[in-house]
């Protein structure tokens, strides 16, 4: 099925440095799509420190399972990913086929198996044919290039309509560091740890145990945050990589995450990770405009982030949103349903800049044209004042429209 891209797509898209120490290359497996990349390999030429958070769901992907089993070893040499095919819920079949993949990517790169990570993204529960892909990691080794994020990228779609990448730069110990990212993921988007594939790379000299606890706190704000459909993926993965190619130019290694010279380079991360995640909501699956929800004053931060989420994943709330409806109603039933503290009379909401209600009922100057211009808007913020405490947290959502229920209503077609 032909997909036009999401009208809230960038308009350009930045150029990928090279990060010092990774190249990638794509190919054509023919996993499940005629005429486009589905497979994408990432190859460390030193081992990289490695970090990564994963789906909570309690049917996670036989790719997940295996990243979990790897992750203690802290070291990567490869990561290959495909599209098409999520080998979740593929029992046996799947683990030998992670295995077949591992075991054929490890000899490629000449490094052990326990230093490969994988991922897969498409239809759960169809069989993956691992022999499709695993013939060409040879040959994807030798190709690989440096500057490849943006081919890579596209590899690793299957609903999306745009590849998703983002660069940063940082400075420690007065050295520069590059950060690269790429996303996917359009619809089954509701994180619980980390949401759809994400891989983000850097030459910072960081060790594993610190990565890690960068990521894991990187993860709350910006993809733990988004959601288009409140459908937490069973192959959910973000993994971040450090390559350590900077201390050839005197950057000194990081082994604390508390450490003061990782400042920079903590803001410069987390500001990637939230490009990325919101690149992820407006490109969801028939979106055509995105939501920004704020509340204030919950009782505390995690209290405001629940009510957040249940404006953000209310089909009502997104169908008014579509319809370009300014419906304060549904917006009060979904912070009501949340199961947080709310006072009905203290409630006050917001579209855009437009007060639409004010101590448990519409607001006394409420302008209906006012409210109806915010609505039109491709980006519209919405605020909930709760006015019970000084809890505050911000969510990302889409739009609901008919084109989600096509898109899904074909997905194995």
């Amino acid at each position: 099925m032909s997909v036009d891209i999401s009208p809230l797509a960038p308009k350009t898209y930045p150029d990928l440095p090279p990060v010092k120490g990774v190249r990638l290359a794509t190919a054509a497996a023919g996993i499940k799509y005629k005429g486009r990349t589905d497979v994408m390999m990432m190859v460390f030429d030193a081992p990289a420190s490695v970090a990564g958070v994963f789906t909570t769901s309690k049917c996670p992907s036989a790719p997940v399972d295996f990243c979990r089993a790897n992750l203690g070893g802290g070291v990567a040499r490869g990561v290959v990913v495909n599209s098409g095919n999520a080998n979740a819920f593929t029992g046996r079949k799947g683990r030998q086929s992670t295995a077949l993949t591992a075991k054929s990517a490890a000899e490629a790169i000449g490094c052990a198996e326990s230093e490969i990570f994988l991922a897969s993204t498409g239809v759960i529960g169809e069989p993956l044919d691992a022999s499709k892909f695993s013939g060409v990691l040879g040959s994807l080794v030798g190709e690989a290039k440096e500057s490849f994020w943006f081919d890579a990228a596209k590899a690793i779609m299957t609903t999306d309509t745009y590849p998703k990448v983002a660069t940063r730069t940082a400075e420690i110990d007065g050295v520069t560091v590059t950060i690269n990212g790429m996303a996917k993921g359009a619809g089954m988007i509701a994180p619980d740890m980390a949401t759809m594939l994400s891989f983000v790379v850097t030459d910072a000299d960081i060790a594993p145990a610190a990565l890690q606890a960068l990521l894991s706190a990187g993860v709350g704000p910006t993809f733990n945050s988004i959601t288009v459909d409140s459908d937490t993926s069973t192959s959910d993965t973000l993994m971040l990589f450090a390559t350590g190619a900077a201390s050839a130019d005197g950057q000194a290694r990081v082994t604390d995450a508390g450490d003061s010279r990782l400042a920079a380079f903590r803001a410069a991360l987390d500001d990637l990770l939230r490009d990325l995640a919101l690149q992820v909501v407006r490109d969801g699956e028939g979106a055509r405009k995105m939501l920004e929800i704020t509340v204030e004053g919950a009782e505390t931060d995690a209290a405001a982030k629940r009510i957040a989420l249940s404006i953000a994943n209310s089909p009502l709330v997104k169908t008014a949103v579509a319809g370009e409806d300014a419906n304060w109603g549904r917006v009060v039933m979904a912070v009501g349903k949340a199961g947080e503290k709310a006072d009905r009379d203290l409630l006050a909401i917001w579209f855009g800049d437009v007060r639409v209600a004010v101590e448990g009922e519409r607001d006394p100057d409420y302008s209906e044209d006012a409210a109806s211009a915010v609505m039109k808007r491709e980006d519209i913020p919405l605020k909930v004042e709760i006015g019970l405490g000084d809890g505050r947290a911000t969510v990302w959502t889409c739009d609901l429209t008919k084109a989600y229920v096509e898109i899904n209503g074909d997905y194995r077609s």
